[in-house]
């Protein structure tokens, strides 16, 4: 059974803890770098249901806003509810789901907690806002009712260690900062928390050097988490319009990490179709073989390719500067150039749920085809294997088993090859003349 809050006052908690940390003779694991120094903070034993969980935790930034995004909760709904029982039980919830969560080699610290009791301090503000161990709060809450209705006494108190009490907003996000920057074996933030994390201390008027040097990682590789984490926004806010529900993103630290650097030289309209190639090929990353990540080139260099094979299968006028379309549901074309091409027919079918479905098989596959010729550029027998593929598979086709709803398909598609083939014996002609006429003047 899910554990209950049963908030303690702000002022009850605050003597309480003032009191017992005068008293103690205890002390807790040494803070460095803090105030140009160091700090050893006191250690006092708690009632397991007076800390408070603390809001502004980068783990849970992402399962926050996805909660007030799906239940239509006020945006500050966790930010002004350190105070209020119901952002508490909902961030109460949210941890205990994290406590749950373990990888292959980082065992789920509610199990942890369970076999071994409390090991190491919670560490607390002066009011009992948890700065650090809220997981392990929230693991240790769970834990304390067992199935049968007694209460496990190992966790009836918990021992907190007890930062000063004028530490500062700015000083908390420091700590927190520096916990995740050690060495250690705990589970990870996810990335979007990491990102948002990053993101703070940047806005704290500190360059990304000063932030990469804290964080104990690279200049580059923190302006990489700041992009990646923009392009996750955009994503969320312009395509799916689902702005905050981050949890849609788990699977994408690869592809939006990847995607700054893919579209960095683009012109504007370039980069808005590359962009709209990524997102449907992770939305449908199921529908891929193979990992997502070996279709970097499709919305990379190789973006103009896929997005010239798409219009000439999806059969789609070619729209230049002249007709450009004004498009405010894809408002991410604010810089665009009006002496570049207008990719806006192409993003609309893939956007459109009446041409989506189409337009996706047809976006997989030019990426593969682009893919393809491009690894065989340097293959003179490249293109005559390719047809030999086409026609092998186009001879094994069985007309007599396809569905009656799917024949009309089958024509256009039937129509769009013969289009292709078209082209391609029409460029072979022009070659053999070409050719032809090379013969004909070194005679």
């Amino acid at each position: 059974m899910t554990y209950k809050i049963n908030l303690t006052p702000r002022a009850e908690r605050e003597a309480m803890i003032a009191k017992r940390r005068e008293a103690s003779d205890e002390f807790g694991e040494t803070i460095f770098d803090f105030r140009s120094d160091k700090f050893t903070p006191k250690v006092i034993s708690l009632p397991i249901d007076v800390p408070v969980y603390r809001m502004e935790n980068c783990r849970t930034f992402s399962a926050q806003q996805t909660e007030i995004a799906r239940e239509g909760l006020a945006k500050d709904f966790f930010e002004k509810g350190q105070e209020l029982t119901t952002a508490q039980q909902a961030q109460h919830e949210i941890l205990a789901r994290l406590a749950k969560q373990g990888t292959d080699s980082v065992t789920p610290i509610i199990s942890v907690l369970e076999k071994d009791g409390q090991r190491e301090t919670i560490l607390i503000t002066s009011t009992g806002v948890v700065v650090n161990g809220n997981r392990r709060l929230a693991a240790m809450r769970e834990l304390m009712k067992r199935k049968d209705g007694s209460l496990d006494d190992r966790f009836t108190n918990i021992k907190c260690a007890v930062l000063p009490p004028d530490v500062t907003r700015d000083e908390i996000d420091d700590i927190e900062a520096d916990l995740q920057a050690r060495p250690q074996t705990k589970l990870d933030y996810d990335w979007i928390g990491d990102a948002r994390l990053i993101r703070r201390q940047v806005g704290k008027n500190r360059s990304t050097k000063e932030v990469a040097d804290r964080l104990r990682r690279s200049k580059t590789d923190i302006e990489n988490v700041l992009q990646a984490l923009d392009e996750a926004d955009l994503y969320l806010s312009e395509w799916v319009k689902k702005p905050g529900e981050y949890d849609l993103l788990q699977d994408g630290q690869q592809i939006f990490g990847d995607l700054p650097k893919a579209i960095a030289k683009k012109d504007a309209n370039l980069q808005n179709a590359s962009r709209a190639i990524a997102w449907c090929l992770y939305e449908n990353r199921d529908r891929i073989s193979g990992r997502v990540y070996r279709f970097n080139a499709a919305f990379g260099k190789l973006a103009p390719q896929v997005l010239e094979i798409m219009e000439d299968q999806l059969e789609l006028p070619a729209d230049d500067d002249d007709d450009q379309v004004d498009d405010d549901d894809f408002a991410i074309d604010i810089d665009s150039d009006g002496d570049s091409k207008d990719y806006t027919p192409i993003i609309e079918v893939l956007r459109d749920e009446d041409t989506r479905d189409e337009a996706i098989t047809t976006l997989i596959e030019a990426c593969e085809t682009a893919i393809e010729l491009d690894k065989g550029q340097k293959n003179e027998e490249a293109a005559l294997k390719a047809l030999a593929q086409v026609n092998s598979k186009i001879t094994g086709i069985d007309i007599s088993s396809a569905g009656t709803p799917t024949l009309p398909a089958i024509l256009k598609q039937i129509g769009s090859i013969r289009k292709g083939l078209d082209k391609i014996e029409a460029a072979i002609q022009a070659r053999q003349v070409g050719l032809a006429a090379d013969d004909d003047g070194e005679e």
